[in-house]
């Protein structure tokens, strides 16, 4: 409690602080977390789930208290019945007369074994109620780590597009300043002016891709459209972080994963189903103390003045069921619905096994392309400088200009491309795993 206290400060004092400075919200990808974790619906409607759950528990247990209650009647004969035996008749009461009673019924289980189960079945729903809390958490982390990346990589890239942009535009006013004064063929003007233009069209699109990408995290984030998202960080920045995983799988490796304990958990609750229904076979003992005061036939209302008696009883009943076909066909299907969940378990343990290989496989294939892009991109960056020099010199053409601009950006893209998906597969795999170390 005390660390979702701090959470929800440091995101109140974040969220007031972007009030003030103009709806502008710089964001690291914690604050991005914590924020959809303190205002996303989903994580409410979650924990109030548990709370429900909670709730059942106490009405589970509260069978077990002592039923207490009272009734209080008063009846008016106008015709009291007759009654004829052998030719003898006599009344069964006086005509217009009042009978009271005050009733008093106290009632407590002495052994009811259903309830026993049924109580420990609640503890058992809150357990799952809060693994599907955690699951939610463990849902949303990994959609707004991937929201947060990717609007990283479309940022990245239309910084990348915009300076590619730039320098076409620069090369084209320099083409078309040499063109002017006959130094160049209109081949070349033509050439740098398709290529400024193409790399304008890249661009438009390319902020198109940021400004969904920035929609979407906010949703995720659950907070106002309105407010302008940024992220003062770039992917190559998490470079050094990029680490192999550990390819050699563990038996204990998805002892985390939300979806297998789910899995148990239903199983144990169906274990608790099955221990319910077996009570339908036992005995239930109840203890019931009746307590009553009654006036008979008064001829008047005043009924502080009637003669009242009381009366008391107690009562032990024992409830012994003997046959109901129904039982045991109910036992049969709850057997049968748990091998069914032994085998989807089995089958949902290989799936994530695969799972986990592939975005380990991932992470290293794309550690390994992030070595070989980084060098493509310096590669590229002195191609371009050559061709610079060579068309500037007059023995390149403005066609090797502009593919070595284009190779360039490639590169620089790809190079971005890489560690995003390094990135992502590895959230992947934190939340395959149920990783909480966001």
């Amino acid at each position: 409690m005390k660390t979702v206290k701090t959470m929800l400060l440091s995101v109140s004092t974040l969220l007031a602080t972007t009030a003030i400075h103009g709806q502008q919200l710089n964001l690291t990808l914690r604050q991005a977390v914590d924020i959809a974790l303190a205002e996303n619906p989903t994580i409410k409607v979650a924990d109030k789930d548990v709370e429900l759950k909670k709730i059942a528990d106490e009405e589970a247990w509260q069978a077990l208290l002592p039923e207490a209650s009272a009734t209080a009647t008063i009846q008016h004969t106008l015709l009291a019945a007759e009654m004829n035996l052998g030719g003898n008749k006599f009344k069964m009461g006086k005509d217009n007369t009042n009978t009271g009673a005050l009733a008093g019924t106290l009632s407590i289980p002495l052994f009811a074994p259903a309830v026993y189960q049924n109580m420990k079945l609640t503890k058992q729903d809150i357990e799952l109620a809060q693994e599907k809390a955690r699951s939610s958490r463990l849902d949303l982390v990994n959609q707004v780590t991937k929201a947060f990346y990717q609007m990283l990589l479309a940022q990245d890239s239309y910084k990348v597009m915009q300076e590619s942009y730039n320098t076409s535009k620069e090369n084209y006013d320099v083409v078309k300043a040499k063109f002017d004064v006959g130094k160049v063929s209109e081949y070349d003007k033509i050439s740098a002016e398709v290529q400024m233009r193409s790399m304008n069209s890249s661009l438009v699109s390319t902020q198109t891709g940021l400004t969904l990408a920035e929609l979407q995290l906010k949703v995720l984030m659950g907070i106002d459209p309105n407010v302008k998202v940024s992220i003062d960080d770039r992917l190559e920045n998490y470079e050094n972080g990029l680490q192999l995983p550990d390819m050699q799988a563990s038996a204990s490796e998805l002892d985390g994963n939300s979806t297998l304990r789910q899995i148990d958990m239903n199983r144990a609750i169906m274990e608790r189903a099955l221990k319910i229904q077996r009570t339908n076979f036992m005995p239930t003992v109840a203890f019931v103390l009746n307590g009553q005061y009654q006036s008979l036939y008064n001829s008047n209302w005043s009924l502080w003045d009637y003669d009242w008696s009381p009366s008391a009883s107690f009562t032990i009943s024992v409830s012994i069921p003997i046959f109901r076909a129904s039982n045991w066909t109910k036992l049969k299907t709850s057997k049968l619905q748990l091998s069914q969940l032994d085998d989807n378990r089995l089958n949902t343990e290989r799936q994530l096994t695969m799972a986990v290989e592939s975005y380990k496989q991932n992470m290293a294939s794309s550690i390994a392309q992030t070595q070989s892009n980084k060098e493509a991109v310096r590669q590229a960056d002195k191609a371009v400088s050559i061709a610079a020099k060579r068309y500037e010199v007059g023995r390149g053409t403005i066609l090797e200009l502009n593919q070595s601009e284009v190779a360039l950006t490639s590169a620089q893209l790809t190079y971005n491309q890489s560690i995003y998906d390094y990135l992502v597969a590895k959230a992947s795999l934190d939340y395959t795993l149920g990783r909480e170390n966001y």
